[in-house]
C-alpha cells in the first residue's frame, strides 16, 4: 500500500487531504509512525520503501514479481462518496514500483476506485507506461477479466485477479460491459469456480503456470471460513489453478498445501502506513513475509515455498529479528495444524514450508 502516508514521503507527494472521521491529511499517518519509531526521512530515493526487500529479491532472482497494488495511483480529487478511507499515490511516484523490478500489479480490490473512474484509467495509464501489466481492473469488463502475462525463461505465468464483498469491494465496483471497475465474484459458489475456470481454459497454454489473486475475507483474525476453504480448493481442483493468492488480511492467514498445489488464506500486509496506529497489536500487523514459490513450471507442481520473515518499520520493509521470526513461526505453527502445515526454520534465517 504505498499511498496516504507512504506517498507523503516520497519525492512527489500528492494532495494530503483526506475524508476520514479522525484524520484530515495523510500527512499525520507519517507524525503517527515517526512518534511510535523515530524520524522518517522525506523526499526519499525511490527504492527506501522496499529496504532489504531489494537484496533478498536479487538473491532469489524470481521469474515473476507480483503484488497487489492497494492504491489508486492518480491526482484524482474525485473521492468515492460514502467510502471511509481513500488510498492515493501521485503517479510521479510509480518509481517506488519500478524500482523493484514489480512486474504485475493486482488491482481487484477494494481501494483501486477510491478516487472515482477517472482514478482508475489514470491508475491503469500510469502503471502500463511504467510497464508494470495489470490485472483485476480494466476500461471495461473485458480487459478487468483478462489475465496479466509473464513471459519468464521457465515459460508463462498467467495473473487472474478478482475481487469479493467479503474484502469490503463495493459491488457497484463491478466492471460492466464498457463500464470501468473490477473484476468482481459477487459468491463463493458453483458460478463462481466455474467463470474462473472458464477464464483459465480461454487463456491457458500448455505449460502454463495460472495464479488466482483474490481479494477476500475480513481484515483481522486468523480463522478462515469453511466456505472461502472449500472454494480455494475447488478452483485448484475444478478451474485448474496453480496458485490461489488470498490477500484482504492485515496480517498473515494459515496456508495450505492442497495436494501439490498453493493456497495462501491470507498473505498479510508487506508495506502500509499503520505503523504506531493501536488497537490490533495482538496480531503484529507490523509483521509480514515475502513468499518465494518454486514451481515445476511444466505441471504447476509446487516444489518449495520459503518464506522470508520481514517487519514494517519508518515505512521500510527490514528482515524480522531473531524474536520476530519466532513468533511468526510460532503464530503461523499454531493456526497451520488446521490446514497440515507447519514452518521450519533454515540456516539463512529463512521459514520453509512442510507438510505436517
Amino acid at each position: 500500500m504505498t499511498g496516504r502516508g507512504i506517498d507523503q514521503i516520497q519525492r512527489h507527494p500528492g494532495d494530503p487531504r483526506l475524508f476520514e472521521s479522525y484524520v484530515t491529511s495523510a500527512r499525520r499517518y507519517v507524525e503517527i509512525a515517526e512518534e511510535a519509531n523515530g524520524p522518517i526521512p522525506r523526499e526519499v530515493d525511490p527504492g527506501y520503501v522496499w529496504g532489504d526487500a531489494l537484496s533478498e529479491l536479487q538473491r532469489a532472482r524470481p521469474n515473476g514479481r507480483i503484488v497487489n497494488l492497494e492504491t489508486a495511483v492518480t491526482t484524482s480529487t474525485d473521492a468515492w462518496p460514502g467510502k471511509g478511507i481513500h488510498y492515493r499515490m501521485h503517479p510521479a511516484n510509480v518509481a517506488c514500483l519500478t524500482a523493484a523490478a514489480i512486474d504485475c500489479c493486482t488491482l481487484a480490490n477494494n481501494h483501486v476506485l477510491d478516487w472515482g473512474y477517472d482514478g482508475l484509467v489514470e491508475t491503469l495509464a500510469e502503471l502500463h507506461a511504467a510497464g508494470i501489466r495489470t490485472a483485476g481492473a480494466g476500461r471495461n469488463a473485458v480487459e478487468a477479466a483478462a489475465p496479466a502475462v509473464i513471459e519468464s525463461g521457465a515459460g508463462r505465468v498467467l495473473v487472474f485477479a478478482y475481487g469479493s464483498p467479503s474484502s469490503g469491494v463495493p459491488k457497484a465496483w463491478a466492471a460492466r460491459g464498457r463500464c470501468p471497475g473490477i473484476n468482481l465474484l459477487d459468491e463463493f459458489d458453483a458460478a463462481a469456480v466455474e467463470r474462473v475456470a472458464r477464464d483459465v481454459r480461454n487463456a491457458k497454454r500448455a505449460g502454463d503456470l495460472v495464479v488466482a489473486s483474490i481479494h477476500l475475507g475480513s481484515n483481522w483474525g486468523h480463522e478462515v471460513p469453511r466456505g472461502q476453504r472449500s472454494f480455494t480448493r475447488q478452483l485448484v481442483d475444478d478451474a485448474g489453478v496453480d496458485v490461489v493468492c488470498g490477500h484482504s488480511s492485515h496480517h498473515p492467514r494459515p496456508l495450505e498445501l492442497h495436494g501439490d498445489r498453493l493456497i495462501l488464506h491470507g498473505c498479510g500486509d508487506f508495506l502500509n502506513d499503520y505503523e504506531g496506529i493501536r488497537g490490533y497489536e495482538s496480531f503484529r500487523p507490523e509483521l509480514g513475509f515475502m513468499y518465494l514459490p518454486e514451481f515445476e513450471h511444466a505441471t504447476g507442481r509446487l516444489l518449495r515455498l520459503v518464506l522470508v520473515p520481514v517487519r514494517v518499520r519508518r515505512f521500510r520493509v527490514q528482515r524480522a529479528s531473531a524474536e520476530e521470526s519466532a513468533w511468526l513461526q510460532e503464530t503461523m505453527n499454531a493456526q497451520g495444524r488446521a490446514f497440515g502445515t507447519r514452518l521450519a526454520q533454515r540456516a539463512d534465517g529463512t521459514l520453509e514450508v512442510l507438510a505436517s
